[in-house]
């Protein structure tokens, strides 16, 4: 990020696609997941849990936006909104297994068949098309679960994502730092010029001198030459008007 010499130093972060990132992915599934759950198994107005269920997984997606468009500029409210996105996450995780408890429904445990295929399924699948098939067919016990591994899979995603920012925010500074080592890199490169320049300016005005004595020396020895040159021209243009001369007057004889 920031480098030295005449490198160019970068004070804006670099734009992540969020779009790439496996925990995104898997947040817009849990969102359109708890979207369906709730239309199907929950009141419409009966009970508040819908609106939570659906804001807490909508909030998850779009603070992961948020934050990771902020990063640009502000590692601080990156890391924020990150972490607002974890908390969305670990409330609608809540919700789920509050429905799972409330209605006598059960946990898939580490070990059974189920549990087992349901662990591999989410694992290896990150795209809404894998999903959106099931949302109409899978019972409410069954989408609560992959519900919560989802957001368990979400959350250790972004907490490892959250590590590596925090060490290149250790690293590489935040913006107000970069800008900082922006300006002062520009200062001292412009500073190290003048240095150059400076140093450099005896030896240029010592080889301007040699260059103007020796042009003194060779137009001395033109004008020498020109003058002699003139000298020889007049004479024989002199010669020659006499000898004109002497033949004119011999052929009037």
């Amino acid at each position: 990020m920031t480098d030295t010499g005449n490198d160019k130093i970068n004070v804006l972060g670099k734009q992540t696609n969020w779009e790439d990132l496996y925990f995104y992915q898997k947040a817009d599934i849990i969102y359109q997941m708890s979207f369906a759950f709730c239309n199907r198994f929950i009141h419409p107005y009966k009970d508040r849990t819908r609106d939570q269920i659906i804001q807490a997984a909508r909030s998850c997606k779009q603070n992961i936006v948020e934050g990771l468009a902020d990063g640009v500029t502000s590692s601080e409210m990156q890391m924020k909104l990150l972490n607002v996105a974890r908390a969305s996450l670990k409330e609608l995780r809540e919700d789920f297994e509050d429905y799972l408890k409330s209605r006598h429904l059960q946990y898939y445990i580490a070990g059974e068949e189920r549990y087992n295929v349901m662990l591999d399924y989410c694992r290896h699948h990150n795209r809404l098309p894998d999903y959106e098939p099931f949302f109409d067919k899978w019972n409410d016990e069954q989408m609560c679960n992959y519900g919560l591994t989802l957001c368990h899979m979400i959350d250790k995603m972004m907490m490892s994502f959250m590590k590596r920012l925090e060490q290149e925010f250790i690293t590489e500074g935040g913006i107000k730092e970069r800008m900082h080592k922006a300006r002062t890199g520009y200062r001292q490169q412009q500073d190290t010029r003048l240095k150059e320049l400076e140093t450099r300016l005896p030896e240029l005005e010592s080889e301007l001198s040699k260059a103007n004595a020796e042009m003194m020396k060779w137009k001395s020895s033109y004008e020498d030459l020109r003058q002699r040159a003139l000298k020889s021209y007049y004479k024989q243009q002199e010669e020659i008007s006499r000898l004109k001369a002497l033949i004119e007057e011999m052929k009037k004889k």
